[in-house]
């Protein structure tokens, strides 16, 4: 209901000049329509019984005739060709789905027990919940307490995000407190190198008045869309959210009913943001109305036909429930084609779907890369010689660790066209990538691996004091540590390994 009525609210005619056909149509559908007088006229001269017998629909006050359904059809045509519009066509190279940062509040307060079996558990099950649901779409996630940390960069895998949630409890935040405006900040500044906008959901148990301004200066500045999940909140702090411009609340439910509501939430700032963007062009529905009035018109093409609904209505019915599919993929090329097919599947975000169908080889490309299906991208790809396709031929090969097959395609794309930013954008970020890849490799036997942080096996021999608590290491000692002799001494469980980060982190940002 609530996408119904956005949409209803943004509708609008591309082209309004054609509802003026509207008044010759319903000019002519009045005059085609049979009266009451017409029958007389023709059964007057015919026996009465013989009349009865040949008058169709004669005992009704009114009936529904072959004139009501072309007039109809007419008034569809007219709505159809008028272009009505209620939502942008998205940008196919950028994101489809906003993106989402997810903020834990990981505070004492969260692990009371007065939601079973705490706050913070059921609160790391919904980010569980909400991370699967968003399977494919750009997810991080941010832990604070008395210091906010990004636990998480943006990622499309749900399953990179799964240990990390299950390894945040309080013993890992190395302060105290309750700082929601640091948590801000870190959230603001994972979203703000997006293209698309996105939306920003805290899950926690309170707000403190000493934060309210931040957020309250975030949503003036028409910043992403503040989602509060309330765990165990009492009354007051459910205000003090409540009362943020803007912001929308949503208490946890036994259910997953929360979390589809923050994901509609989500969607709902990505498609205000798509209508607000004059650079983007309004997608022509027109098409919508056209086949109710194909229907119309092929249910009444005899003249003086009498359109019995109930037939019609079991003749859709059967359409609708064929014996195959091979009946329906027939209906289906008979009337649209490959690529048509292609971008309607493409709309409804199923990627693979769309590749089979797609016969333009950039759309064919774009879709497979889409789906995840990187090497058969940059194949159909490198049959084009433009530089969008070689841009989508980087990406592809940057996506699938091919720093150096990504950077020639985008070498390849500035080559054809100069002017793509995009492509000089990305061919930093490959070489940057590229370089950080090598130099992992020569400090590590192990080279780049791509298991979660939990299964990295780690040289024992060099980890002496491993087990040593954070808190029992001099501090000076800590700061001199390299990246790499820091990674060694952690305990390989995410927990133990987040509570050395977020330590280390908390200490290198003191002044």
């Amino acid at each position: 209901m609530t996408y119904f009525l956005e949409s209803l609210s943004y509708f609008h005619f591309l082209r309004p000049w054609w509802l003026l056909l509207l008044v010759p149509l319903l000019w002519i559908w009045w005059r085609m329509r049979p009266t009451r007088k017409d029958t007389d006229d023709v059964t007057a001269v015919i026996a009465p019984h013989l009349a009865e017998a040949i008058t169709v629909g004669g005992n009704r006050r009114q009936r529904w005739t072959a004139a009501d359904s072309l007039g109809l059809a007419g008034v569809l045509l007219a709505l159809a060709v008028a272009g009505p519009a209620w939502n942008k066509i998205p940008n196919p190279l950028l994101a489809q789905t906003a993106p989402l940062a997810m903020v834990l509040a990981v505070t004492p307060s969260m692990d009371n027990s007065d939601i079973a079996p705490s706050r913070l558990e059921r609160a790391r099950q919904k980010l569980l919940e909400l991370s699967a649901l968003r399977s494919g779409a750009r997810t991080s996630l941010i832990a604070y307490a008395g210091t906010a940390h990004r636990v998480v960069p943006l990622t499309e895998d749900p399953h990179v995000l799964k240990p990390f949630i299950e390894g945040l409890n309080t013993d890992v935040m190395p302060k105290p407190g309750n700082n929601a405006s640091a948590a801000l900040a870190l959230a603001e500044k994972s979203l703000e190198s997006e293209t698309v906008p996105g939306a920003i959901v805290f899950l926690l148990d309170d707000l403190n008045n000493a934060d309210v301004p931040a957020f309250e200066k975030h949503a003036q500045a028409k910043g992403a869309r503040l989602i509060f999940l309330t765990v165990g909140s009492n009354q007051a702090s459910v205000d003090r959210m409540s009362g943020i411009t803007d912001a929308e609340v949503v208490e946890l439910s036994v259910d997953d009913q929360d979390v589809k509501a923050i994901e509609r939430y989500t969607a709902q700032a990505y498609r205000e943001a798509l209508s607000g963007d004059d650079r983007l062009q309004w997608r022509d529905q027109g098409v919508l109305f056209a086949w109710p009035a194909a229907l119309l018109i092929l249910l009444s093409f005899r003249r003086g036909r009498v359109v019995q609904w109930p037939g019609a209505a079991a003749l859709v019915l059967l359409m609708s429930l064929h014996p195959g599919d091979a009946q329906a993929a027939n209906l289906v090329d008979f009337v649209l084609t490959p690529d048509q097919q292609g971008r309607l599947q493409f709309d409804q975000l199923h990627y693979a779907e769309a590749g089979e169908k797609f016969q333009d080889p950039l759309w064919k490309g774009y879709a497979l890369y889409m789906a995840g299906s990187y090497a058969e991208s940059a194949e159909v790809l490198n049959r084009l010689e433009t530089s969008q396709a070689a841009f989508i031929q980087g990406m592809a090969q940057t996506k699938a660790l091919n720093y150096r097959a990504g950077i020639e395609a985008f070498k390849l794309a500035l080559e054809r066209d100069p002017k793509n930013q995009a492509a000089a954008r990305n061919l930093d970020i490959a070489r940057a990538l590229l370089a950080y890849a090598e130099d992992a490799r020569d400090a590590s036997d192990t080279g780049i691996g791509s298991e979660g942080a939990d299964e990295v096996v780690y040289d024992k021999e060099s980890a002496e004091g491993a087990d040593m608590l954070a808190s029992d290491i001099p501090t000076d000692e800590i700061k001199m540590q390299s990246t790499e002799q820091w990674m060694r001494s952690v305990d390989t469980r995410t927990s133990e390994y987040l509570k050395q980060r977020f330590l280390l982190e908390s200490i290198e940002d003191q002044p």
